[in-house]
């Protein structure tokens, strides 16, 4: 099975481009994030006539999340749903969905930015990210086949970005968000992606648009694979597509891909 995940920013700006990317990289399982569209706007009929049943949780001009796949698509949940769990702090920004994709539970998840450290954002991502993890508590199980993939807006090393300095009180690299992101991993999950790659640095998902910051490679990783246990010894090959953040009005993130033996 691949699965991918891409945060495409905006549907509506560069659909031509994922569909030509699914043609090629023919993904089972693909994760969207930042659609940018309400739900009576998604393309699905040109999903499907590539071969994928879709599921979109959008809110309009802003967020937005999907899951496309080719194996199947059942039990779409949106949301934290899970019995006794407090609000969303970030309720009605569409940040969550999930579906079951060939037997394995997929969630495609988009994180918020934070904006400013000590900000109101920024404790609230802080928040959500808590609210993630005791969602995963309430509705799942580490030995279940479960995957939770997206655009986290956090690094989660120093290797994962271009240079720590540069991000020196800054969102994205603080110790608070990085606490966050390992307790989703003692909960039980593991990045598919260090499964290949577990030291090598210099392995981008995103630059910034702006100051010609992909073509001088300074970049994060902050899109993420995140695999429980019985998924985890099936990873056996993982990319990041650079090619797809290339060429005329790409995304500022690029896909990631995590193949899976069946």
């Amino acid at each position: 099975m691949r699965i991918a995940t891409w945060n495409v920013n905006s549907l509506r700006a560069r659909l031509p481009r994922v569909e030509e990317w699914l043609a090629y990289a023919a993904p089972d399982v693909c994760c969207l994030q930042e659609t940018k569209l309400a739900d009576d706007r998604f393309p699905a009929l040109a999903f499907e006539a590539l071969g994928y049943s879709c599921a979109h949780h959008g809110q309009g001009q802003w967020n937005g999340v999907a899951i496309l796949s080719r194996v199947g698509l059942d039990d779409v949940g949106v949301g934290f749903e899970a019995e006794g769990l407090p609000v969303d702090p970030y309720e009605g920004d569409a940040r969550v969905l999930a579906a079951t994709c060939g037997g394995v539970r997929v969630v495609s998840v988009y994180v918020p930015n934070g904006r400013e450290v000590g900000s109101d954002f920024y404790e609230r991502k802080l928040a959500w990210l808590a609210r993630l993890r005791d969602w995963l508590d309430a509705a799942y199980r580490p030995g279940d086949e479960l995957v939770v993939a997206g655009d986290f807006n956090v690094a989660p090393t120093d290797r994962d970005v271009w240079d720590p300095a540069a991000y020196a009180g800054a969102t994205h690299v603080t110790e608070p968000e990085r606490a966050a992101l390992r307790a989703l991993e003692a909960w039980g999950l593991t990045d598919a992606f260090r499964i290949v790659y577990p030291e090598v640095p210099g392995l981008f998902t995103y630059w910034d648009y702006r100051g010609g910051d992909f073509h001088q490679h300074r970049g994060m990783r902050i899109d993420l694979v995140l695999v429980t246990e019985p998924l985890a010894r099936r990873v056996r090959w993982a990319l990041v597509d650079r090619n797809a953040r290339k060429g005329k009005q790409p995304s500022d993130h690029a896909p990631v891909i995590v193949d899976l033996d069946d």
